[in-house]
C-alpha cells in the first residue's frame, strides 16, 4: 500500500452562506461611501426622479440617507430586491434570453442594496403611487419587514434609503478609510458628477448638517446643461465654453470644452459621460490632449465636459464593477469623433480668447488701487476747495475734448508718437473720433514699449501682445500651406553657415527632407557644420541660424527612429516664435492694423502656440469702474 503521509489533504468545496456572498460582492462594489452613495443615486435617478436630496454624518461612514420622488416600491418589491441578482436593470428579449449589452439603466433596486446591506444597518422606506408606504430594515444581512410606515416625501411616490454605520460588519475595511475630510469630498465629487449627467433632475447634498450645493432642475436643453455645468465647473466655463456638436456611424457627440486660454494645471476638470454615465476612461485625457496640442503648453489642460451618446450593444459598461470605466466596440471611431468635433469647434472660435484674461488684469489693477499708498494718491482727484479745476474736469469728464479723441474719452495734451500712423484701414470720424468701421479687434491707436499695440473698439480697447499675435499667424500659415504641398520657401543671397559639432550636424542632416517641407533647406557643409541655402518665406528676413540650433536642441529630445511629421506641430511652433515679429520691434500704423485684421481673420488667434493669450480686452464700463465713474 502505497505511503500518502506526505500528501497535503484534499480540500473540502464549500457552498458559501448568503450573508456571505453579500459581503464579497460589497468589497467588490463598496470600496467606501462614496460609492455606496453613486449606487443609491444611479438607482433614485433611473426611478425617474426629479429631485434627490442627500445627507451624510462623518463622511458616510457614519450615517448617509438618500430621498428621491421617484416612482417607488411596494413592500413585496422592496424584499425582491434585497435578493440577490434580483434586478430591473436586464429585461428578457422575445426569445427569453438576456442580453447582457443590452442595458438602458444605470443600474436599478437590486444592483447594490443587498451588497451595502450586508455591511451597514440600512432603512429603506417607500411609497409607489396610489399604494401604503412601507418600511424594511436589514442589518448585516438580517431582514425586518416589511411593515406599514408613513412617507414623508414630498410627492405622491419616493423612496428613502438610509445607511447607518458603514462597514460595521466588516472592521477590516474601516482601517484602509480615509479622513472624515477626504471621504466627505469624495461623495462630494460623485455627485457633482452625476449632476452634470442630468441637468434636468434637482440634486443637494449636506454634510454634518451643512449644505455643500443645490442645484436646482433646468430644462433639458444644451442651455440647461450650459447652466447645470456653469454652475459645478465655475462661471468662467460658462462663459468661456465652446459647444460641442457632432455625430459620426451611429455615435453622437454633444457638451462644451473651454477656449484654450481658459486652463487648468491638471486635468481634474475634463469629464466623459457615455450614454448618461459617468465614467473615467484613459482615453480621454489623450484624446483632449491631442486636440489641444496647438494651443496649450505641455503642462496646462483644457476644461471640458464631454457627452457621448450611442447604441447600448456597442459599449461594455461592466468592464469594471463600480461601472466607472467603459470599453467601446469601436474605440477609434469615438478618439477620431471627438478630436475633429473639439477641433473644429477651436477653429469656429476664431480670435476668440478667454474672458478670464480680461478679469485677471482688471483684478492686478483694483488690488494696485487699494494699495495705501495707492489709495492716498487717489484722493488727490476728489472735488476738494482749492484743487485745480482742470484736474476736477478730469475726473468729473468736462475736460475739453481733442477732436482726435473718441467719444467719452477726456482732453489730454497729446505727444508726437513716432512709430504711430493713421491707419490707412480704417473710417473714422474727423469731427468725433468715432471709429466707423466695426472691426472686432478695433483700429491701432499706438504701440507701447515697442512690444504692445493699443486698438479702440467702439466700447472699450484691445491691448494686443505683438509677438504672441504673430507666433500664431505664422503658425497657422505654415499649415496651411502644409496641407497645400509644403512651405513656400525664399532662397537666402548668401547661405548662413551654421557651426555645429559632428552630432548636431549629423541629427539635423538626417531631416534634410523633412525641413525641406517646412519650408527650410540645408545641406552639409564640411565636418560639424551645414549650410542654409532656403527660409520658409513668411518669416521673411529672420535669424536662420538661431533656428538651426533651436531646432538641434528639439531632435536631442525625440526618438531616434521618430519622424519629423510626428513632432510636426512641435517644431512648427518653435519655427514660428523663432521667426515671428519680435519683441521690441517698432511697427507703424499700417503694420499695427494689419496685424488686427489677420489675426480676426485667423482661427485660435486668441492664443500663442503655448497657450497664452494674444491680446486682453477691457471694457470701456470696466475702465470707467476702475476711475470710480460708475
Amino acid at each position: 500500500m502505497p505511503d500518502t503521509t506526505h500528501l497535503t489533504p484534499r480540500p473540502i468545496i464549500r457552498q458559501l452562506p448568503p450573508d456571505a456572498v453579500n459581503r464579497i460582492a460589497a468589497g467588490e462594489v463598496v470600496e467606501r461611501p462614496a460609492a455606496a452613495v453613486k449606487e443609491l443615486v444611479e438607482n433614485a435617478i433611473d426611478a425617474g426622479a426629479r429631485s434627490i436630496s442627500v445627507s451624510i454624518e462623518g463622511g458616510g461612514l457614519k450615517r448617509m440617507v438618500i430621498e428621491d420622488d421617484g416612482c417607488g416600491m411596494t413592500g413585496p418589491e422592496m424584499l425582491l430586491a434585497m435578493e440577490r441578482h434580483a434586478t430591473s436593470k436586464l429585461i428578457p428579449g422575445a426569445d427569453g434570453r438576456i442580453d447582457l449589452l443590452n442595458i438602458h439603466t444605470m443600474g436599478f433596486r437590486g444592483e447594490a442594496l443587498p451588497s451595502i446591506a450586508s455591511v451597514s444597518r440600512m432603512t429603506i422606506t417607500s411609497q409607489a403611487a396610489g399604494e401604503d408606504a412601507a418600511e424594511l430594515f436589514i442589518e448585516a444581512g438580517r431582514i425586518e419587514g416589511p411593515k406599514p410606515a408613513a412617507f414623508t416625501g414630498h410627492s405622491a411616490s419616493g423612496t428613502r434609503v438610509e445607511v447607518r454605520d458603514l462597514f460595521h460588519a466588516t472592521p477590516a475595511r474601516l482601517k484602509f478609510m480615509k479622513s472624515e475630510r477626504a471621504e466627505a469630498m469624495a461623495v462630494t465629487d460623485v455627485m457633482k458628477r452625476l449632476a452634470m449627467a442630468r441637468a434636468d433632475i434637482a440634486f443637494s447634498l449636506e454634510s454634518n448638517g451643512r449644505s455643500t450645493f443645490r442645484y436646482a432642475a433646468h430644462a433639458d436643453t444644451p442651455e440647461g446643461q450650459l447652466s447645470r455645468l456653469g454652475a459645478i465647473m465655475g462661471r468662467d466655463f460658462k462663459d468661456n465654453a465652446l459647444k460641442i456638436e457632432a455625430e459620426r456611424e451611429g455615435v453622437r457627440l454633444s457638451g462644451y470644452a473651454g477656449l484654450p486660454t481658459l486652463n487648468r494645471g491638471n486635468a481634474q476638470m475634463q469629464y466623459l459621460f457615455v450614454n448618461g454615465r459617468p465614467v473615467k476612461d484613459r482615453m480621454l485625457n489623450g484624446v483632449i490632449r491631442a486636440a489641444y496640442q496647438d494651443f496649450l503648453a505641455r503642462d496646462r489642460h483644457p476644461m471640458a465636459a464631454l457627452f457621448v451618446d450611442l447604441d447600448p450593444e456597442y459599449v461594455d459598461v461592466n468592464v469594471h464593477p463600480a461601472k466607472t470605466e467603459v470599453r467601446f466596440r469601436d474605440a477609434g471611431n469615438v478618439r477620431g469623433l471627438i478630436i475633429g468635433a473639439l477641433r473644429h469647434a477651436l477653429a469656429a472660435a476664431g480670435h476668440r480668447a478667454s474672458t478670464t484674461v480680461a478679469g485677471y488684469a482688471l483684478g492686478k489693477l483694483q488690488a494696485e488701487q487699494a494699495k495705501p499708498d495707492v489709495y492716498a494718491a487717489s484722493t488727490l482727484w476728489s472735488d476738494r476747495p482749492g484743487l485745480d479745476p482742470g484736474s476736477r474736469a478730469i475726473r468729473s469728464g468736462h475736460a475739453g475734448r481733442n477732436p482726435g479723441a473718441g467719444a467719452g474719452t477726456v482732453g489730454f495734451t497729446e505727444h508726437p508718437q513716432p512709430n504711430y500712423d493713421a491707419a490707412p484701414t480704417a473710417r473714422i470720424e474727423p469731427s468725433t473720433g468715432e471709429i466707423i468701421d466695426d472691426f472686432p479687434l478695433g483700429v491701432a491707436r499706438a504701440q507701447l514699449h515697442e512690444t504692445y499695440v493699443i486698438a479702440q473698439t467702439r466700447d472699450g480697447i484691445v491691448i494686443v501682445d505683438q509677438h504672441a499675435a504673430h507666433e500664431r499667424l505664422v503658425y497657422e500659415d505654415m499649415k496651411r500651406q502644409m496641407a497645400a504641398g509644403g512651405v513656400r520657401r525664399q532662397a537666402l543671397l548668401i547661405p548662413d553657415i551654421v557651426e555645429l559639432s559632428e552630432d548636431e550636424a549629423a541629427r539635423i542632416l538626417e531631416r534634410v527632407e523633412e525641413l525641406a517641407e517646412l519650408g527650410l533647406e540645408i545641406e552639409a557643409f564640411g565636418a560639424g557644420a551645414v549650410c542654409v541655402r532656403a527660409t520658409p518665406a513668411l518669416f521673411g528676413q529672420m535669424d536662420a541660424v538661431g533656428l538651426i540650433r533651436d531646432l538641434v536642441d528639439d531632435f536631442a529630445e525625440y526618438d531616434a527612429g521618430l519622424a519629423l511629421k510626428e513632432r510636426f506641430e512641435e517644431v512648427m511652433g518653435n519655427m514660428a516664435c523663432r521667426g515671428s515679429v519680435r519683441a521690441g520691434r517698432r511697427l507703424n500704423g499700417e503694420e499695427m492694423n494689419a496685424l488686427l485684421r489677420q489675426m480676426e481673420a485667423t482661427p485660435h488667434s486668441g492664443q500663442c502656440n503655448h497657450g497664452r493669450p494674444t491680446y486682453v480686452e477691457l471694457k470701456l464700463a470696466d475702465i470707467e469702474r476702475l476711475f470710480g465713474r460708475r
